[in-house]
């Protein structure tokens, strides 16, 4: 271990035979380096631009190309290549680029769009900042993507400092996007087609239908036209995700100007659906009053309680906005109130419906209707922050985790969406011990699948008609190998982030302390079997049979959590008092370590175990552009 590194120490103290799930683990990180590399060689010019189209139009799809290749930043972040961090900053460089000259994002940010999609691309821009926080261009991007959002870019009319409201559902480097057209949604109409119609009142149509023909030209006008009049303007629930951006943007120097914003956006929100009888509106006028530009409905807002998904679209950025402000506070659980209200709203409408219970997903002008049963993941995300079992009932009412099973055809998309969130719940709270083994090879399995599907000629980059349709905008995200759920969920102990834009709330992350990078060093496995408000539970492993291994074990994704002691299974208690501990495991050591943890006992930050020394800044943080005038 390197002398100067400071932190308390543990060393392994029992050696054997790896067990089966590390000697998996190991295998998944090593296929998921090689994979990765080749889709993205394969897929990219020399200059790592994307090998496609000549010309895009409309507001949508720069978001896709980012997701295609944001989890090789992840994956370095588990342990995984240290080629893969620099591969994908060099394509997000590209990507901005090309995207630029297709004319959908400018000054480096799309011009024009919602924040489901702006969520996504900055997913991976977020995890950036967790490999690397000593990186100048990211820190400008995002101060200056946060400008976009707080009124410090003039130029950019997004948000009413005085309402505390974003001012339209489609917003971004060019402002508040109020009046759409025909060319913005040309691109969508293949997927819309799939969904039912935006408004109750289109010519012809049913509102009930799970199709609309947005392929005939004077339907498509008609709802253009509707969206110009009713969805256009004012402030929707899917702008939350946009609290990520500030958190993001406080985590690298703590300026308070972003956790206010936060703060006062949510606290607009609880007051609307106060205000609302205790439903949180889909629609806010730009006058800030609830329906203005939609004759006066608190339903029926664009990505609202109606179209095109109804409840998920409502609770997830919810989800998002009450994690960071409890992650933002100190862990203050009086921030996760207003999405906790929603779920137990949804739950009191119940009904019970071929033996399961369902909840109601939209909100039609007759009132509640398409009821479905309950998605487990928006309520985990909550018990995932606040570890309280009020919760954890939350999650099981209506269902047992005792119940739930590993999905056989997952990861169709290759993507990071999550698949096995309700799995890994089971498993953490102890219903299912052997899910880390079926969980590991059902990755193993779907990233060899993933590989011998980009291999094929019919997917072979310069032969394929990328032109064929709008949904190859696509491409990346089915073809991509990098699939992380089973890594996440063992080795950091949570569930993969919301994926429409939420950080990375887990119980703890790695760093190699001889190599001073993120991640598990090489050859060590971990798992985390237990998560509770006070311990976790964990198990490392050496699976080199010659190298000893030193890491270091940071208490949550952003050092937001206090190590309070660390005991080896039948050993003495080690007092930490510290956000980091350093393990030391001699070849084919194993050790199992009860953490007992204070969570949220610091200030989040993207800062590393060798702060200032690794992660300092030693140029100015802002670069300043010439003023011409």
């Amino acid at each position: 271990m390197p002398k100067s590194l400071p932190i308390p120490e543990i060393t392994s103290s029992k050696t054997g035979q790896p067990p089966k799930w590390a000697l998996l683990e190991r295998q998944l990180i090593a296929i998921i380096n090689e994979s990765s590399l080749e889709f993205a060689d394969r897929y990219t010019n020399s200059d790592n631009t994307l090998i496609w189209r000549d010309e895009w139009s409309g507001f949508d799809g720069s978001d896709d190309p980012y997701e295609g290749f944001m989890n090789f930043t992840l994956h370095y972040i588990l342990g995984g290549d240290e080629r893969l961090d620099k591969r994908h900053r060099e394509i997000w460089d590209a990507i901005t680029w090309q995207w630029t000259q297709y004319g959908q994002i400018v000054d480096e940010f799309d011009e024009a769009y919602d924040w489901m999609h702006h969520g996504e691309a900055l997913l991976g821009f977020y995890w950036f900042a967790l490999a690397n926080p000593d990186v100048l261009k990211d820190r400008q991007r995002t101060k200056n993507f946060a400008a976009l959002y707080n009124g410090e870019n003039s130029k950019a009319d997004n948000w009413d400092p005085v309402r505390k409201l974003i001012k339209a559902p489609i917003n971004g480097s060019g402002g508040a996007h109020y009046v759409h057209t025909l060319e913005d949604w040309g691109p969508n109409r293949q997927i819309l087609e799939e969904y039912l119609p935006p408004f109750e009142d289109i010519t012809g149509q049913d509102p009930y239908q799970k199709r609309t023909p947005w392929h005939d030209d004077v339907i498509y006008k008609e709802i253009i036209s509707k969206i110009n009049a009713h969805m256009g303007r004012g402030d929707v629930p899917v702008n939350l995700t946009a609290t990520g951006l500030m958190a993001h943007a406080f985590m690298y120097d703590h300026d308070e100007k972003y956790k206010e914003w936060i703060f006062d956006y949510l606290g607009a929100w609880e007051e609307r659906t106060q205000r609302n009888g205790g439903i949180i509106p889909d629609n806010i006028g730009l006058d800030g009053e609830i329906g203005t530009h939609n004759e006066g409905k608190w339903w029926g807002g664009y990505y609202g309680w109606r179209w095109p998904h109804g409840t998920p679209t409502i609770l997830e950025p919810l989800t998002v906005a009450c994690a960071n402000a409890v992650l933002l506070s100190n862990g203050d659980m009086k921030h996760l109130d207003l999405v906790r209200s929603q779920i137990d709203m949804l739950w009191e409408m119940r009904i019970e419906e071929d033996g399961a219970i369902k909840l109601p997903n939209r909100h039609f002008d007759a009132g509640w209707r398409d009821y479905r049963i309950q998605r487990a993941i928006d309520p985990i995300i909550v018990w995932n922050i606040s570890m309280d079992e009020e919760d954890a009932k939350r999650i099981e009412r209506g269902w047992h985790p005792s119940n739930e099973e590993i999905s056989t055809e997952g990861y169709v998309l290759g993507s990071a969406r999550p698949q096995h969130t309700a799995a890994w719940y089971s498993f953490i709270r102890g219903y299912m011990p052997d899910y880390p083994e079926r969980i590991l090879k059902n990755n193993l399995d779907a990233v060899n699948f993933q590989i011998e599907r980009f291999r094929r000629a019919d997917w072979d980059p310069y032969t394929m008609d990328h032109y064929r349709e709008s949904m190859s905008i696509h491409d990346w995200q089915i073809l991509q190998p990098a699939i992380l759920e089973a890594l996440v969920h063992l080795t950091l102990g949570g569930p993969m982030p919301a994926y429409h834009g939420g950080h990375l709330h887990v119980a703890v992350r790695y760093f190699d302390a001889d190599k001073r990078r993120p991640g598990l060093p090489e050859d060590v496995a971990a798992l985390v079997s237990k998560v509770t408000d006070t311990i976790v539970e964990l198990t490392l492993v050496n699976t080199s049979t010659q190298a000893p291994r030193s890491l270091v074990i940071q208490a949550g994704s952003f050092g937001e959590h206090e190590i309070v002691s660390a005991c080896e299974l039948g050993g003495e208690e080690l007092v930490v008092k510290g956000k980091h501990l350093v393990v030391n495991l001699p070849p084919q050591g194993t050790i199992s370590l009860v953490l007992k943890v204070k969570r949220f006992a610091n200030v989040p930050t993207y800062e590393g175990p060798w702060s200032p020394e690794q992660t300092s800044v030693s140029i100015p943080t802002t670069i300043k552009g010439r003023t011409f005038g």
